[in-house]
């Protein structure tokens, strides 16, 4: 039996030509899902999993409507061959019934995990680089020049007896901002848990 899995990332997103290609390829069954890949908890799936039977084969759009990522999606297609459950990837050309499919798949993932590796090894390098210079990364330590000047109005509402609250709404930042723009400013603050 083929079983096709559809997914979109977003609810405002259409699942038509997902539908339309499994559907071509002669799913029997066609699961839909409208969530992220990112998370873990994807029902429609979980179903897939529970109904597959030894010959099956799932079926896919592409690549990345299955896997959350690389890790996931290898693991998903070793427990079909352990279930000995066929895998097709429509648009990426991936059919694991056949060997040559399988190596496919497989030097898909190597080139995959080779690329990630590459960035990883180049943004250490990068780091290392920066920190030979002095350079270190992350947000730059102060307020922007926006941030500064809301600072300023902020202390001169305090310094009027303006309470946080208030300073807050009247600038539309939290109160935690304010206290934080107080302090920055060096401000003393009386009592930090008035209102």
């Amino acid at each position: 039996m083929k079983v096709g899995y559809a997914r979109v990332s977003t609810i405002d997103q259409n699942l038509d030509l997902q539908l339309q290609a499994l559907q071509h390829e002669g799913c029997v069954q066609v699961f839909q899902e409208k969530v992220s890949s990112g998370i873990k908890d994807r029902p429609e799936l979980q179903r897939i999993l529970e109904i597959l039977r030894p010959g099956d084969e799932v079926v896919v759009w592409k690549l990345d409507r299955l896997g959350r990522d690389l890790a996931h999606l290898v693991e998903l297609v070793n427990l079909f061959s352990d279930k000995h459950i066929s895998f097709t990837s429509i648009n990426d050309k991936i059919d694991t019934s056949t060997p040559a499919g399988k190596l496919i798949f497989h030097i898909f993932c190597s080139l995959a995990e080779f690329e990630r590796a590459q960035i990883r090894e180049r943004t250490m390098a990068g780091l290392a680089a920066a920190k030979l210079k002095g350079c270190t990364g992350g947000k730059p330590k102060g307020l922007t020049e926006e941030a500064q000047r809301t600072a300023r109005v902020a202390e001169s509402l305090y310094k009027e007896g303006y309470a946080i609250k208030l300073i807050a709404e009247e600038l539309s930042i939290s109160r935690q901002t304010v206290y934080k723009y107080l302090e920055y400013r060096g401000v003393s603050i009386a009592n930090k848990n008035s209102i």
